[in-house]
């Protein structure tokens, strides 16, 4: 039992240093001295009066993820609210359970008193976990005009789909307000393998080699 324990405590602090970005020596520490290592970032790093109750949660959803999604559920039918069911649909997402999340993020877009962006956003991500490029395409075009979308995942997500629906004027587009130097280096390499796939190796390599000079610098 004591084990188990060790384990959960251990598997919550690395997934808190990794959530929150926290610097790696912490990773080394949680995993090289598990009890006191944990403590010691639990202490420092984490633990106050306040958040007493979210740490025992988390720990809880590790060991077992279906049990939050549960009491959400269980939550949902005593109050079905936007919120209620935002948190469950994200709880879905947290669980990989990708065709439940979508369930309940378009079901909030029936409440036309609230702000679609966010079901709109996840949406997106969600179709785009399940390579439903169609369903992609339908919502990010629903906040293409939204100052949040604009370098945003979904948009280049959105760029994806389009190369992928063979749209590829159109994905070129949304790809390109990716390319921000310093920054966004898993997106930039997906634009750099567009342009190698589609004959325009000059660009593809001169990118590459940006991003090179600047993992450098």
């Amino acid at each position: 039992m004591h084990y188990y324990l060790i384990v959960a405590l251990q598997a919550f602090c690395i997934y808190h240093v990794y959530k929150n970005h926290k610097p790696y020596y912490w990773f080394f520490l949680i995993f090289f001295i598990p009890v006191i290592g944990s403590l010691i970032y639990i202490i420092t790093q984490v633990y106050n009066k306040n958040d007493a109750d979210k740490i025992q949660s988390e720990i809880t959803s590790i060991i077992n993820p279906t049990k939050k999604i549960k009491d959400l559920e269980r939550k949902l039918e005593f109050s079905d609210t936007y919120a209620n069911r935002v948190e469950l649909a994200d709880a879905y997402v947290q669980n990989n359970d990708m065709p439940n999340a979508i369930l309940n993020y378009k079901k909030t877009l029936e409440d036309t008193d609230q702000n679609d962006l966010y079901a709109r956003q996840q949406l997106v991500l969600c179709y785009f976990q399940l390579k439903d490029y169609i369903g992609v395409v339908e919502h990010a075009e629903q906040i293409i005009n939204k100052s949040e979308f604009k370098g945003s995942k979904q948009q280049f997500c959105y760029g994806l789909a389009l190369k992928e629906l063979g749209k590829i004027e159109k994905a070129e587009t949304e790809l390109k307000q990716i390319d921000r130097p310093y920054s966004n280096y898993e997106e930039r390499l997906e634009l750099a393998k567009f342009y190698l796939e589609n004959n325009r190796t000059s660009e593809g390599k001169e990118l590459l080699q940006e991003i090179s000079v600047e993992s450098h610098t």
